[in-house]
């Protein structure tokens, strides 16, 4: 049953055990020479090519020593920000669902990445053409999927999703994102069954009340964006306190570079997709 608000309800949150950082592959885009015109809020500069490439492979490097198999697709020249894949596609053990980024220059990343798609999921379904969603306003739990509004993901974007996932039996909620947020993930990120890594603008939300909290220390709102991998947390380096915060609260941490994807506004979570798939 499905209540006015868009929530699906009926499954236990341990139904889906680890289905948010429990993974056994990834797929990752080398970046390309035109992510030096990448989109950006605040102009910090242009990313340094050499370095984005380097920072990049160490990312790979932390995926497979996660336990992943990554798959890297070749660069996408036609588009800037094809190294964030996470934008482009939705990764469930049901299916995929290929999403409509909300920026005009990224909405051909979708179609290319369908065919790669279509070789690990049987069931491929997509977003309507009237509606933008951007993956990095999608973040999973185990017991629902939260769907951020922002710039770039709007309420059609996340009612079509809604009835996508609906489908597959997901509880699914919308949030609305702070202004000077890009995306929902900007500032949140699950760490396991019950608990979320959040900045404090989004700690108070009813939508977090049924997990445990762990707020990251002011002046560290960008260390919201790490990442669980099986038994590790990825953390951006340069975030001490949430750092020691992670290790404190007993996650196996590993801090990872991304000076260049932070100048294009992008994170840890941007640059894969991660899921799982029988062997």
């Amino acid at each position: 049953m499905t209540s006015e608000n868009g929530v699906r309800s009926g499954d236990a949150p341990d139904r889906r055990a680890g289905l948010s950082y429990r993974f056994t592959h990834a797929i990752v885009r080398v970046p390309g020479d035109s992510v030096l015109q990448g989109l950006r809020g605040t102009d910090r500069g242009p990313p340094s090519l050499e370095i984005f490439r380097s920072e990049h492979r160490a990312y790979i490097a932390a995926l497979e020593e996660a336990g992943l198999r990554v798959e890297p697709l070749p660069q996408l020249e036609a588009y800037p920000d094809s190294v964030f894949v996470e934008d482009a596609a939705l990764c469930l053990p049901e299916g995929a669902v290929v999403l409509r980024p909300g920026a005009a220059t990224r909405l051909g990343e979708a179609s290319v990445m369908e065919p790669v798609l279509t070789s690990y999921f049987d069931d491929v379904r997509r977003i309507d053409d009237n509606a933008n969603i951007d993956g990095g306003d999608i973040l999973v739990t185990d017991s629902l999927v939260l769907v951020g509004l922002s710039q770039r993901t709007n309420r059609a974007g996340f009612e079509s999703l809604r009835r996508q996932l609906s489908a597959w039996g997901y509880e699914v909620r919308c949030i609305d994102v702070p202004p000077a947020v890009l995306h929902l993930k900007s500032d949140c990120a699950v760490l396991d069954e019950t608990t979320v890594l959040v900045s404090e603008s989004l700690s108070g939300h009813e939508s977090f009340a049924r997990f445990r909290r762990l707020v990251v220390p002011r002046g560290e709102e960008a260390a919201a964006n790490a990442i669980r991998v099986n038994g590790r947390v990825l953390l951006s380096d340069g975030f001490p306190r949430t750092a020691e915060l992670l290790s404190t609260a007993g996650y196996d941490l590993r801090t990872i570079a991304t000076t260049q994807a932070s100048k294009l506004d992008g994170g840890l979570s941007c640059m894969s997709l991660r899921f799982a798939r029988p062997d």
